[in-house]
C-alpha cells in the first residue's frame, strides 16, 4: 500500500523545517527540497501525495513548478505558500491548478487542513485513474466491429437501426451486443455506457 507523502519545496531552511515538523507531527511522511529543480529531478508519481511549494523560489518559482507538473501529465494537488499572497499572484496560481494559496506564517491547524484536503483530491484522482485503466482494459478486449457497435449502442441506437446502418442482420447485432456485455461485465446499457465513457474521461482535477 502506498504511503501518504507530502512534498515541501521551500528555499528557507527554517521555514522548511518548521513545515516539515508540523506535518510529520500529524503522522505524514515528508520529503523536502530547497528548489523546484531538485524536486522535479527526484519526483516519482504514485500513492496519495500532495505538494506544498513556496511561490518565491530561486530559479523555477512555485507557479512555474506547478505548470511543469501539469504539462508532464502529473496531477499532483499543490498548495502554494507565500509571504505576501497578493491577488494577481493568487489568481495566477489558481489558474495553474493550485488547490489553495496560503500566506505565511501559517498555523499548524490551517496547514494540516490544507494538506488533508489536497491528499483527499489525490485519493480521488488515484481512484479515478484506476477505474479508467480498468475500463480501457475492458474495451481493449473488443473487436473492431464490437467497438463500433458499442459506440452506437451508447449513442442510443436500437439493434434494428444498427443492423441497417452496418448492413448486417439484427441477429448478428444482438450476438455482438451479448458478447460486448459479457466482456465488459456490464449488466445493462447504462452500466455499459459508464464503462465506455469511463475509458475516455479526463481524470485530472479542476
Amino acid at each position: 500500500m502506498e504511503s501518504k507523502r507530502v512534498f515541501i519545496v521551500e528555499d528557507d531552511d527554517l521555514v522548511r523545517e518548521t513545515l516539515r515538523a508540523m506535518i510529520e507531527d500529524d503522522g505524514r511522511t515528508v520529503e523536502d527540497f530547497a528548489t523546484g529543480e531538485e524536486f522535479i529531478e527526484s519526483y516519482q508519481p504514485g500513492g496519495d501525495t500532495c505538494l506544498l511549494a513556496d511561490v518565491n523560489l530561486p530559479g523555477m518559482n512555485g507557479v512555474d513548478l506547478l505548470r511543469q507538473l501539469n504539462e508532464s501529465g502529473n496531477s499532483l494537488p499543490t498548495i502554494i505558500i507565500s509571504g505576501n499572497a497578493k491577488v494577481p499572484m493568487a489568481v495566477e496560481a489558481m489558474k495553474a491548478g493550485a488547490t489553495n494559496v496560503v500566506e505565511k506564517p501559517i498555523s499548524s491547524a490551517e496547514l494540516i487542513a490544507n494538506v488533508e484536503h489536497a491528499l483527499g483530491l489525490s485519493r480521488s484522482v488515484t481512484r479515478k485513474t484506476k477505474e479508467q485503466r480498468t475500463n480501457v482494459a475492458k474495451i481493449a478486449t473488443l473487436t473492431a466491429r464490437q467497438k463500433q457497435i458499442l459506440q452506437m449502442v451508447v449513442a442510443g441506437e436500437r439493434s434494428k437501426n444498427i443492423a441497417a446502418d452496418l448492413g448486417i442482420s439484427q441477429r448478428t447485432v444482438e450476438q455482438h451486443r451479448a458478447v460486448i456485455m459479457k466482456k465488459t461485465g456490464a449488466k445493462s446499457v447504462p452500466a455499459l455506457t459508464k464503462v465506455a465513457l469511463g475509458a475516455t474521461e479526463d481524470t485530472s482535477e479542476g
